[in-house]
Parts: C-alpha cells; structure tokens; sequence
C-alpha cells in the first residue's frame, strides 16, 4: 500500500484545509463575454450564469480546485450563519417545479433550508459602494474585487441584499 503524505507549501493549503469545513459564499463579479469555453462550464457547474449571482457551498477539495480554475472571475470567502440566513430569507427563491425529471433518473438540483426548497443560487444587487477602488479586474488584496476575502465576504453579500 502506497503511504499518502501532506505538505503544506503556503498560505494556499492552510486556507483549503480551514475552509474544508465551512460553508463558503462564492459570487460572480465579471460578465462571461470573452471567457474561454473551460471556465464557462466550470462557472455553469458553481450554478453561476449571471454577473452577481452568489452560491453557497461547501468548501471540500472538489469546490475548491472549481474555485480556483475560475479565481480571475469570482470572489469568495467564508460565510457565517448570520449573512446566510439573511441570504435566504431576502434572495431565496423557493423552487416551485418538480424535484425529478418523468423517468425519476435524475434529480434537480435545489437547496433545503428550514424544511423549504430553494433555488441553488441568489440574485443579488451590485454592492452599495462598489466592489473596491481599483475595480473588478484587480485582485482584493490589491484593492480590487477579485479572489479569496475569508470573512469580509460576509460585509460584500449585506451590501448586495
């Protein structure tokens, strides 16, 4: 049996190791015009199709490696309980359509809040303010809008409610 061995070589995997157990908001800051054919489906399978859409998800490795192939697009950070029930009560959709498709061989994909169904995404409002000086192409460490925001994900998603 082969032995599997972790290295942490920075800042990178000590965020994917904390962020494997939270829930982690992710919102599409930048239009898909121009977007190699890739990442599109990478963003049509994080159910982002529209600029401001957010989605909810957990951070395993599999959301994080979609995560960071479509960084240059998003921003995302972990969302407290506070900001997500604020989420759903404001920008939840309920889902109102069947749950499997005639031939029950697929399932639609929805969000279960509170015993209700909702739709997997959010529409929100660009942000009171902007989403940061230096603009949507910039990362948010620099002053931008784009990347990895840990918990002032949370300050953004209160704003676009």
């Amino acid at each position: 049996m082969a032995k599997v061995t972790e290295q942490k070589k920075g800042t990178s995997e000590s965020v994917a190791t904390e962020a494997s157990t939270k829930l982690l908001a992710v919102v599409l800051v930048r239009g898909l015009v121009k977007v190699s054919q890739p990442v599109k489906d990478t963003l049509a399978l994080l159910n982002l199709n529209r600029k401001n859409h957010c989605v909810v998800i957990k951070g395993n490795p599999v959301n994080l490696g979609m995560i960071k192939k479509v960084k240059d697009y998003i921003t995302w950070g972990e969302i407290d309980e506070k900001t997500y029930q604020q989420l759903v009560e404001k920008r939840g959709e309920e889902y109102q359509s069947r749950l499997t498709d005639r031939k029950e061989k697929y399932n639609y994909n929805t969000l279960e809040v509170a015993g209700k169904k909702y739709k997997p995404y959010f529409r929100l409002n660009p942000p009171q303010k902007g989403f940061g000086r230096k603009g949507i192409k910039v990362a948010f460490k620099a002053g931008g809008a784009l990347g990895y925001r840990a918990e002032k994900i949370n300050d953004l998603i209160i704003r676009m409610l």
